[in-house]
């Protein structure tokens, strides 16, 4: 069963800040487990979830070169932290501080990525929300083809070099 995709809603959903999400995924990104806490907020059940690839809860204002950057980091073998809008089921989004590390295997081989997400700060969401609105601008600009990623990707670049940090380290400043 492939999970539908529905339009925005524009309603925010919410968790507890002592809640976390978690799931766990494959190399390709196929759902492999996902917590209750993650059903409920997302709004799925756990049949409907695991065999799906992560992707199928991205939101639309979700910047394609964050995800880029963000798998680059994890198959080189980093962790990564950055803030995320989700879609729920019903269109609802979500907003998450995701901490996403590698699995090794016990030769060191990458087997799959685990997250957990926890609720973020006001005031980080609305930083991100003006630097992915900026960015998912230009993708949607330039077609989000191969340019329009490159051209995203530029931007981010471009603000990360002024803030004289990575994007790991940006973030921890929102």
């Amino acid at each position: 069963m492939r999970v539908q995709s529905v339009r925005p809603t524009g309603v925010e959903r919410f968790f507890d800040p002592d809640e976390l999400i978690v799931s766990k995924t494959d190399t390709k990104g196929v759902i492999t487990y996902a917590n209750r806490v993650f059903l409920r907020v997302a709004g799925y059940s756990e049949e409907e979830l695991i065999g799906q690839p992560h992707n199928c809860i991205r939101h639309e204002a979700m910047p394609r070169c964050v995800f880029k950057l963000l798998w680059d980091e994890l198959r080189d073998g980093h962790e990564v932290f950055a803030y995320v809008i989700n879609q729920a089921k019903n269109g609802d989004h979500y907003w998450v501080l995701a901490h996403v590390t590698p699995t090794f295997d016990a030769e060191g081989r990458i087997v799959g990525y685990h997250s957990s997400r926890r609720v973020p700060e006001r005031s980080a969401v609305e930083a991100a929300q003006g630097l992915y609105r900026d960015l998912r601008a230009e993708e949607v600009r330039l077609g989000d083809g191969p340019d329009a990623l490159a051209a995203s990707a530029a931007i981010l670049e471009s603000q990360l070099a002024a803030a004289g940090a990575s994007y790991h380290e940006f973030v921890f400043t929102l």
